[in-house]
């Protein structure tokens, strides 16, 4: 006679209860992120937003993006700190729909865990929605799933989704962009959410440091540098491309600032970045000493301390860095556009000179 307890959902690893907890903990953070578009709460099977607003728009496109932060969540889930990794996801989503003018309106987001402790997804709902009311973005709602299995007790996963509107003819991209403009480069906060494998793989696996190593050269731990959040653009650049003349713009993620920008070069034109014009925070120079890492290698996996890019009519080039400095970003002028083959091929971004 087999006296053991019959099978369960809570008895295979998921609790319900659990779960209702952490909605219940995470409420007070999501209505931070409300925009007055926004009808009803969290709870429901989808979020809902009043479309009306888009009858100001003569021709309003919706733009959307779906991201997640990579293995950057391995930091936060080593260091036990989740309060911050929700402005990298926010930010891969939001900065991405800005490029083309769009301004974002609302988010989704998803969390997978191997088991829901209803605190820490409080914590990283928390950092989600701060991200969310820096940006202007409506925090719509979400999921959080429980893994057991497939990810270990303390493993989680974030991903999201985000739409965005712009008015068709105020879209902005490759088929303004002319000889003459001007590469306005904007100061990341740091490595953003890119490059983290080849990060953990210079500083744990070849290295052998932790996470707690006092570093010189960074000012404290590393962990602490590891896990600064992304820098959010989204205002800053909408009022940039509101009030002055910018032809296109490119947020710089995986595959680093020449193969970003190059994603909004037409083949008329070449553009030279000049590297001299910038120092990059010391958290790059680090990966490449302590991994012996190539610069060709370090520039195609990290931002090298530049987190968004605006191309600019020549006229605008000072107005722009004088906007963005009022709203706390740092900018300058980085490089220049001409006509393709000046700088090389047509559609190309080469980088000249050594860092500052």
């Amino acid at each position: 006679m087999n006296d053991q307890a019959g099978a369960s959902y809570a008895a295979a690893g998921v609790s319900i209860e659990e779960g209702d907890r952490a909605v219940e903990l995470m409420k007070e953070w999501v209505e931070k992120a409300r925009r007055p578009e926004v009808v009803g709460g969290i709870g429901g099977f989808a979020g809902l937003f009043d479309a009306t607003s888009l009858k100001s728009y003569r021709r309003p496109l919706l733009a959307t993006s779906a991201d997640g932060v990579g293995t950057k969540v391995q930091i936060a889930q080593r260091m036990d700190q989740h309060d911050t990794i929700g402005f990298d996801l926010v930010g891969m989503l939001v900065d991405d729909l800005v490029v083309c003018g769009a301004e974002p309106l609302f988010m989704t987001d998803y969390i997978a865990t191997g088991k829901v402790v209803p605190e820490r997804i409080a914590e990283i709902v928390k950092g989600i929605a701060q991200a969310c009311a820096e940006s202007g973005t409506a925090l719509l709602g979400g999921e959080t799933a429980e893994h057991p299995g497939l990810l270990a007790p303390d493993e989680y996963d974030i991903a999201g989704s985000t739409t965005g509107v712009v008015e068709a003819d105020q879209v902005i991209g490759a088929e303004l962009v002319r000889p003459g403009d001007v590469v306005i480069a904007m100061k990341s906060s740091g490595l953003h959410s890119n490059g983290y494998s080849l990060v953990r793989h210079v500083f744990f696996t070849h290295a052998g440091w932790e996470l707690d190593r006092e570093v010189p050269e960074l000012g404290g731990a590393l962990g602490q540098t590891l896990l600064v959040p992304t820098r959010l653009y989204t205002l800053p650049s909408l009022d940039l491309v509101r009030k002055l003349d910018v032809h296109a713009m490119s947020h710089v993620t995986g595959g680093g600032l020449a193969a970003n920008l190059e994603r909004v070069v037409p083949d008329s034109v070449s553009v030279r970045i000049d590297r001299t014009t910038w120092t990059p925070q010391a958290i790059f120079s680090l990966v490449a000493e302590v991994g012996s890492v190539a610069q060709a290698d370090l520039e195609q996996a990290l931002n090298m301390g530049v987190g968004m890019v605006a191309l600019v009519a020549p006229d605008d080039a000072d107005a722009s860095i004088r906007l963005l400095a009022e709203h706390g970003i740092e900018a300058w002028v980085a490089g220049d556009v001409a006509d393709a083959g000046v700088h090389g091929a047509g559609g190309t971004v080469t980088l000249t000179g050594d860092h500052a």
